[in-house]
This record gives C-alpha cells, structure tokens and sequence, in this order.
C-alpha cells in the first residue's frame, strides 16, 4: 500500500475493461497500492455506476471547516482554533457526492494501518529487542493517533445517520488468531492472537463501541437507555486476522460496499438527481 503514481492508468484500465475484474487481474495484483489510490479507483467506479451524481476526491479536510459545521449546529460548538491552517489527512482521503441541495456529503473516508513486523523477522531468522535475543517485539502505540481523526470526522459529520470511516488493519498487532511461522533454522514461533504483548485491537474497539471488526459499520446505530438515545458513530475497522497483508481487490470491495451504504443512506437528498434520466 505505497506506491501513488499508478491510479492514471488503472483508470484507463478501467475504463477499457468496464469492470472491477479488468483492474485487479493477474497482473494488476502485483501492485503495490496505497490505499488512496484505491479510493480514487472506487471513485470511478462509482462515476459509472451513478453518472447522474457528481462525486469528487480530496486529499484533507480542514479544522476550520469542522468547526464551521459544529458551530452551525449549535453557537457553543466549533469555537477553538489556534492555529488557522490546521487539517486532518487521512491515508485514503476523502471521497464526497453533491446532494440535491448542492453541498458536498462525505460517503467514504479510509485509512490503512501497519502495525507489527514480527512475522516478517520471524521469517528472515532475525532477532529483537535491546539484547537481539528476542523472538517478539512488544508493539507500541502509534495506532492510537488514528482516534483523532476518527474524532474529527464524527464531529463533522455530526448530523449525519451514516459514518463511511473505515481502517484497514494488517501486522501482528492485529491478530484475530494465533499463528505460527517459521525460522529459517527450523524453529517454529507461535504468535498468540490475545497476547497483551502484541495485541493492539482493544486500543482501537473505543471507536467502534466493541462492536464486531470486519463489519461495514457505516449506518450510525441508535441505542436507548431510561429516557435518552444515543446516535453512535462507529469506524469499520477491518483487519486479516493473521498478519498478512490486505489485497487490493479486497480493500476496493468493502470499500464501494461503504460508499455505496453511504449513499443509501442519503437516498432521499439525492433522489432528485438519481430519479432525473430515469
């Protein structure tokens, strides 16, 4: 999920071949996509399965704009902001469609997280740690700034019955089950799935309320307790559960599955321009 500068001609692939089967073929496999230009294929796709609708992808969105939705929401709201320029940039970026009103609605945001190099050094025979005597590294911390995004979408999107945020999860960090790999000498490790060492999804369950991972999670959930409810916001986070790494033709799936509950969700503020070469 690194390199940037194939999407061009992926589209053209596209284009040619009608389909998502002609973009992610034997040979288009191979690549090696960031999950951006990913996003920019799904925004394609949906160019032609909606030619009615106008879509458009960016890479950022700002602070200020945030806090312009927030405050008019309520006068109280989206008031702090120090520095001017501030923005939030997910991996993905951000792929948005113009309602009947014309504002711009965001249907998909996404990101993709490494995390956990053990299974690679596992393989290549070698050793961690401050000594280089260890099998396992312990994981740290650096999933946890993606709750900041998480966040700052949910603040934005505050009116919304839809949340397109979704994190792509691949690494030992993020193990669903226990595997073992191989050392070049013959040794075999095993990799527990609910090691406190290595195990960093109940670091991101918060921003789904526990709620299951490999789930499209886009349609906000509504829970009542006493006289309250409660609109809940959830990422949909998805990982492979055994460290490897995610294919692109998978990544594109759940992601147009979003995107496209996202904008069944609008239904009716795009009616008009869905219904009007109907």
């Amino acid at each position: 999920m690194a390199k940037k500068g194939q999407t061009g001609r992926l589209t053209d692939q596209h284009k040619k071949s009608k389909g998502v089967v002609g973009i992610f073929g034997k040979n288009a496999k191979r690549h090696d996509l960031s999950v951006g230009d990913i996003s920019k294929l799904v925004l394609e796709e949906l160019n032609n399965k909606y030619p009615t609708l106008k879509f458009r992808y960016r890479t950022r969105l700002s602070k200020e704009e945030i806090n312009n939705t927030l405050n008019k929401i309520d006068s109280y709201l989206g008031q702090s902001l120090f520095v001017k320029n501030a923005s939030i940039i997910p991996d993905g970026g951000l792929v948005e469609v113009k309602d009947d009103n014309d504002k711009w609605r965001l249907i998909l945001v996404s990101e993709a997280k490494y995390q956990g190099k053990d299974i690679d050094n596992i393989k290549a025979g070698k050793l961690v740690g401050r000594n280089n005597d260890q099998d396992l590294m312990a994981a740290g911390n650096a999933i946890e700034r993606s709750h900041k995004n998480i966040s700052e979408i949910a603040n934005y999107m505050l009116t919304e019955s839809h949340f397109p945020y979704i994190i792509f999860l691949e690494g030992s960090n993020f193990l669903t089950e226990t595997i073992k790999v191989e050392r070049p000498d013959g040794r075999i490790v095993t990799l527990e799935y609910n090691s406190g060492m290595l195990n960093r999804l109940d670091r991101l369950s918060a921003a789904n309320y526990g709620m299951p991972f490999n789930v499209n999670l886009c349609k906000n959930r509504f829970v009542s307790y006493d006289d309250k409810a409660v609109m809940l916001q959830a990422a949909s986070m998805y990982t492979t559960g055994n460290g490897s790494r995610w294919e692109p033709e998978n990544m594109f799936e759940i992601m147009l599955d979003v995107a496209e509950t996202s904008l069944q969700l609008l239904g009716k503020d795009i009616f008009k321009q869905i219904t009007k070469n109907k």
